[in-house]
């Protein structure tokens, strides 16, 4: 009896994992005929082609041109990730701007929307339902496209509890204690995710910038905060609670600027977006400050030259600490690149003392801002095609 009641299950979680390794071979080989995806997964060719159906029926893959894949013999027909079907959606809460964004199943962007925001000191609630709106709105935009919203990830900037769906303290926010699910308000196949903007911006890299060649990397977020995405083995590293990566909260100068965490001297009052601004003297915005540092402004260069070394000497506690292959810099550090790599890296270099053979190199991410709602749409996409049955 216990026999029987427990097969269903079983042959329903096989299923499921069949499917994921043909999507998963689909979308690495593409387009690829039944007969090799047979040839790829060791399944026979019958049960290649019914779960071929599945994923077709799903929305998840369809048939195209011709292939040839060898030299003789008739040409077979071709499995290719449909990019119009299933798709991610990416939402983002900032200091100073909500933004949403669409990836299909073939990772490319249908849809980004930015509004600008200053989220500061505003209640939670209403910043929440500002981006349940903007949600919607990006739902509505890609609908005519002929996608299918299967899921949504948010992220959210600060020390977040994914398990309990809440904000435990966001300092440049002034949130403590805030639950944050069921911020999306739309209904969907998958249930919402919630991250860290700084996990999620490294994901971004990872999955649409040059993360792929980077090895295990540590990416900077830098805008109103400073936070740092650490990726090891293709995985974002997250620490026992998941409150990993608080790069900006690290002390750069002991007894330094109040900072909204309690502490003195953190990092991001020296080297953060609006602290470079501040440093530099009246400058509204960072393309003034760029327009400056081009001119060769001398407040503004050392401005930059101070946060640059800042960020260096943090940096290099960093690499003594979980010796990465790359830093990559993203968020507003990746347009201030040219002035502010310069004195990091030469901080870097001393840094490690001899410890290693030299410092990793830095790289400049060409994501900047929009990594890390990148990164939450393309963890959706992440998660179909590693359980496609979910949308069966």
């Amino acid at each position: 009896m216990t026999k029987s009641a427990n097969a269903p299950v079983r042959h329903a979680t096989m299923r499921g994992r069949n499917l994921a390794v043909v999507l998963e071979h689909i979308a690495r080989h593409q387009p690829v005929t039944r007969a090799r995806l047979a040839e790829l997964t060791g399944f026979t060719k019958t049960t290649v082609s019914n779960l071929v159906a599945l994923l077709e029926s799903a929305g998840l893959v369809l048939g195209g041109a011709p292939v040839h894949e060898g030299e003789r013999g008739r040409p077979g027909v071709g499995v290719s990730i449909r990019g119009d079907g299933a798709a991610g959606l990416g939402l983002e809460v900032n200091v100073d701007y909500l933004a949403a964004c669409v990836v299909d199943l073939g990772r490319q962007v249908r849809y980004r929307h930015v509004v600008d925001s200053d989220n500061r000191g505003r209640e939670p609630g209403a910043v929440l339902g500002a981006l349940s709106a903007l949600a919607g709105e990006a739902v509505s935009a890609v609908s005519g496209q002929g996608l299918t919203v299967a899921g949504a990830a948010v992220a959210l900037p600060g020390m977040l509890d994914r398990e309990a769906g809440v904000v435990r303290h966001a300092p440049n926010l002034g949130w403590t204690d805030v639950p944050v699910t069921g911020v999306p308000g739309h209904e969907a196949a998958l249930p919402a995710e919630y991250d860290n903007e700084a996990n999620l911006a490294a994901l971004g890299e990872l999955w649409f910038g040059g993360g792929a060649r980077f090895g295990d990397f540590v990416h900077v977020s830098g805008e109103i905060g400073i936070g740092a995405g650490i990726v090891v083995d293709g995985r974002v590293f997250r620490g026992a609670h998941g409150f990993a990566g608080e790069l900006g909260h690290l002390v750069a100068e002991p007894g330094g600027p109040p900072c909204s965490c309690g502490a003195r001297g953190c990092l991001e009052q020296i080297a953060g977006q609006e602290a470079i601004l501040r440093a530099a003297g009246p400058v509204g915005s960072v393309s003034a400050l760029i327009d400056r540092l081009e001119s060769g402004d001398p407040a503004a260069r050392d401005a930059v030259d101070r946060a640059g070394r800042a960020l260096g000497g943090a940096l290099a506690a960093v690499v003594n600490l979980i010796d990465p292959d790359t830093v990559v810099l993203g968020g507003v550090f990746s347009p201030l690149a040219p002035w502010i790599r310069p004195p990091l890296q030469a901080v870097l270099a001393d840094g490690p003392g001899s410890l290693r053979r030299g410092a990793p190199p830095v790289e400049v991410s060409g994501l900047a801002e929009g990594a890390a709602v990148l990164g939450a749409a393309g963890l959706v996409i992440e998660h179909v095609l590693a359980d496609p049955a979910l949308l069966l």
